[in-house]
């Protein structure tokens, strides 16, 4: 029941925040943070049975798991499994939701009860989503964000909220539809091929069906989840519901939201349909390389603080999406890497840039700069979160982006050449922020307060989270193995391919050329 736990505990926290606000303002605030603090001291403790996990969890050995019948008649369950994946991603959602409440402590004082009640009611779909095993029920939590989020941008937001809120919500409830019809076609398509209609995961794996049914179901899957991924072309909400949001929104949208999309992918999208992901695995590819080039381009072009770093998130999310259809060891790890690092510096970003705001009542950088003086504290730490983008060595994001790169280069060569640019384009709008911001004249002379006592514990924390990221990968990547090798399992390439698959001469292929769909024998050195 502990997976049920973790769902239903904030649902009944966001209730009793909204409840409790009429005691006083900080009751919610206070309620929130003991409601994910518990449940994130939880989470920690169960890290040792995670990395203790068996390499290729099957049916019945999942770390966690609970099932019930739903509604048995249509084959529907509530279904829940944790993974190594999950577990990360869970964590995940915990510690950046607290850093969430914590950041929205004084800027956040209209209708205090409602707003947590919204960011809690959020932070347990993402649960759902990342726990979730039946694809109705998956469904369910993955339509459950739209909701509060959109209220959280709507009411809390800054001068377009109705216009981003609105825009947020057209575009992902029109691509949850398209995932809902392939959901549909997937069910009746195995209960005709078996007898038996379920909306199981682990039952769906497999289903026969002829090659362009499967690529249309998986393109319903891939753009529910490329949308929220913001993968170029269908990127363009979230730069404005990044710019419009509140902090908190800003961070549970870059951190977290984008990342449910990515998780998609890797659980959903390429295991029910191998061949079909296969078949989109070069598009996809392209479009990864292609978004890590516009995000990049494009944030060095915004004169609008938040608008630069929300099209930080489209180039990064890039690297995910290059990874994912890499669909090798190295680049699995590389994008799970991106996923974690980025969350942490993007949410911190948007901590910082949101007290910024909050100080001097604007975005505009052209009415920036020489702050440092005014705000030492506040120009390091961003100016540690701002290398971190540019993925220097020694953080979470270089490790990441690294890994990514190479999973890539045992496919596609030419794509990790336009890829690694981005680190290049990352470098200057990183540099070029920190210059307008803190450094040159301060014309309009700002004077404004530093990072307190609880900035601080705040930026502390997440700093020691993306050094130890980027200084001892191991331990997220060793938690993580035995998830991401079933998932390979799952659609026919694992890391033991290698040496365990061969041409009928006996000669060993790579399993990225598995993958990719190469023919010729590997002979064990540089692919």
């Amino acid at each position: 029941m502990i997976l049920v736990w973790f769902v239903v505990s904030p649902l009944l926290g966001g209730l009793l925040a909204w409840l409790s606000s009429r005691r006083g303002a900080d009751w919610p605030r206070w309620i929130s943070v003991i409601v994910l603090g518990a449940n994130t001291i939880v989470w920690i403790g169960i890290w040792p049975r995670v990395s203790g996990l068996p390499s290729l969890p099957q049916h019945g050995s999942w770390l966690i798991e609970f099932s019930r019948p739903w509604i048995p008649q249509l084959g529907i369950s509530f279904h829940l499994a944790m993974d190594g994946l999950s577990f990360l991603m869970i964590l995940l959602v915990h510690f950046l939701g607290l850093a969430a409440v914590v950041a929205s402590w004084s800027g956040i004082q209209d209708r205090v009860g409602f707003f947590h009640l919204n960011l809690l009611w959020v932070l347990a779909a993402l649960v759902g989503v990342f726990l979730a095993l039946d694809l109705v029920l998956f469904y369910v939590f993955w339509e459950m964000m739209l909701v509060p989020l959109y209220f959280l941008i709507g009411i809390w937001g800054h001068e377009n909220r109705i216009y981003a809120s609105l825009k947020f919500f057209v575009f992902t409830q029109s691509s949850g539809l398209l995932m809902l019809l392939s959901i549909l076609g997937l069910y009746f398509i195995h209960g005709r091929n078996t007898g038996v209609y379920t909306f199981g995961y682990l039952e769906l794996l497999g289903t026969a069906m002829n090659p362009s049914t499967a690529m249309w179901l998986m393109l319903g899957f891939f753009v529910a989840f490329a949308v929220k991924l913001s993968a170029v072309p269908v990127h363009t909400w979230l730069p404005d519901a990044h710019t419009e949001a509140p902090t908190a929104g800003s961070v549970i949208l870059a951190g977290l939201v984008v990342k449910a999309g990515a998780y998609g992918l890797l659980r959903f999208a390429v295991p029910l349909f191998p061949k079909a992901a296969l078949d989109l695995a070069p598009v996809a590819m392209v479009l990864g390389a292609v978004g890590i080039l516009y995000g990049a381009v494009l944030a060095f072009a915004q004169t609008d603080l938040k608008r630069l770093v929300a099209y930080t998130s489209v180039s990064h999310m890039g690297f995910v999406l290059l990874g994912i259809y890499s669909w090798n060891q190295l680049a699995l790890q590389g994008a799970l890497m991106v996923m974690l690092a980025h969350g942490i510096s993007t949410g911190a970003l948007f901590i910082l840039v949101g007290g910024l705001q909050d100080r001097i009542h604007t975005r505009d950088l052209r009415r920036m700069g020489g702050l440092w003086a005014t705000a030492p504290r506040m120009g390091s730490v961003v100016l540690l979160f701002a290398l971190a983008s540019l993925g220097l060595p020694g953080l979470g994001n270089f490790v990441g982006e690294f890994l990514t790169l190479l999973g890539a280069y045992l496919v596609s060569v030419p794509l990790v050449v336009v890829a690694t640019l981005g680190f290049i384009l990352a470098t200057v709008y990183a540099l070029w922020m920190i210059q307008r911001i803190f450094a040159g004249p301060n014309k309009e002379a700002w004077r404004v307060p530093d990072l307190g006592a609880r900035e601080m514990a705040v930026m502390l924390v997440m700093i020691a989270v993306i050094v130890w990221l980027g200084l001892y990968p191991q331990t997220v990547l060793d938690t993580a193995a035995g998830a991401l090798e079933t998932l390979q399992q799952q659609t026919g390439v694992s890391a033991q391919a290698a040496s365990s698959s061969g041409d009928v001469n006996g000669a060993q292929q790579h399993p990225a050329d598995l993958w990719a769909g190469r023919t010729e024998p590997y002979d064990g050195g540089t692919p």
